[in-house]
């Protein structure tokens, strides 16, 4: 039963991910969250859920298509409940914010690094 539920969500990740890939838009993250219970209990396609399965998927496409996803994940039985987020309005301001992660993350490294560096020694590069 939980395997054949697996497969539900994967192929609906995959027909999400697709749809994205052939309107010309680009996928940059698939994250599962797993099952968890829902917050209340929530009615969908003339039935009620107590259960969902927890995903995230960050990408790059034009406003046709995510009009067409909404449709999609309107109709999909398998869907409960979805969120857009619109991260901001350039792929330049995207990207930004990914450089400052990265850049944080280095300098977080960097530190841990010189802090486990003994007394009076650079630490190893």
């Amino acid at each position: 039963m939980i395997d054949l539920l697996q497969r539900h969500i994967q192929e609906l990740v995959r027909q999400t991910a697709t749809h994205i890939l052939n309107q010309g838009g680009v996928v940059r993250d698939i994250t599962s969250l797993g099952t968890k219970p829902l917050p209340q209990r929530m009615r969908r396609h003339k039935a009620i859920h107590s259960i969902g399965d927890y995903w995230t998927l960050h990408f790059d496409t034009a406003p046709r298509t995510l009009t067409s996803l909404n449709a999609i994940m309107r109709r999909d039985p398998r869907v409960i409940r979805w969120t857009l987020l619109k991260l901001a309005d350039k792929v330049e301001d995207v990207a930004e914010e990914g450089l400052k992660a990265i850049e944080a993350k280095a300098i977080e490294e960097n530190i841990l690094i010189a802090k486990k560096a003994p007394r009076g020694q650079p630490p190893a590069s």
